[in-house]
């Protein structure tokens, strides 16, 4: 498995958890973008990429499409941002 190579940004909350859990799940990042444009979505492998590297913003219907395929609530594609952010 390829570590990543820059440190993450700060653009988005919920790129670590969908690199996290696609690698949980052993699907390969080119399959995952796939995945993701069959379901409709028009996305590249570089703006994935951007997405899991937190340095561009995530759309809502990327959030809800990644969170299908991987299973999951989307409300847990933005878990642990509660300690990134000061919420009163």
């Amino acid at each position: 498995m390829k570590t990543r190579k820059q440190e993450y940004g700060n653009t988005n909350i919920v790129g670590k958890n969908i690199e996290r859990l696609r690698k949980e799940k052993g699907i390969k990042q080119k399959d995952f973008v796939s995945k993701m444009q069959t379901m409709g979505l028009d996305i590249n492998p570089t703006s994935y990429s951007k997405l899991e590297g937190q340095v561009r913003l995530a759309t809502d219907k990327e959030v809800f499409i990644a969170a299908h395929i991987l299973g999951v609530s989307t409300q847990t594609l933005f878990d642990g941002a509660e300690n990134e952010f000061v919420i009163e």
